[in-house]
């Protein structure tokens, strides 16, 4: 199992760098581009989430939005982040593919006004 484990991990990056480089030999454009524009994509990605992290929590400590959700959406941002950053064509395009990904796209649960009923303010006195 750790043999396994080992190949995995050291397999991986090593195919990456394989197919970057021949994808760069096929499209003509410098290996270091590829790396470069991954891992320029990575920090980005990251340090938006970074920033709209801290929104999302204050949004759902507050009853605002819901927390599941906003967790499951940044920690999947960040996951594409950390293989943008991970040398190589392979991880990058699992990283598009994670953000592609149809995950909160379902309609909110908004608080609504009641049926369109105006609200009409004055006083009123009560006649028995």
């Amino acid at each position: 199992m750790r043999i396994v484990l080992l190949v995995i991990l050291l397999g991986f990056p090593a195919l990456d760098i394989f197919v970057t480089i021949r994808f760069a030999e096929w499209t003509g454009v410098p290996v270091w581009f590829w790396l470069g524009a991954g891992t320029l994509a990575g920090w980005g990605l990251l340090r938006n989430e970074r920033l709209i992290f801290r929104a999302k929590s204050h949004a759902a400590l507050s009853g605002q939005a819901p927390l599941l959700s906003s967790l499951l959406d940044s920690g999947r941002k960040v996951l594409a982040g950390i293989l943008f950053l991970l040398p190589g064509i392979v991880s990058d395009v699992a990283a598009l593919l994670l953000l592609a990904l149809p995950i909160n796209l379902a309609p909110r649960l908004q608080p609504q006004a009641s049926g369109g009923a105006k609200i009409l303010d004055g006083e009123y006195r009560r006649l028995d």
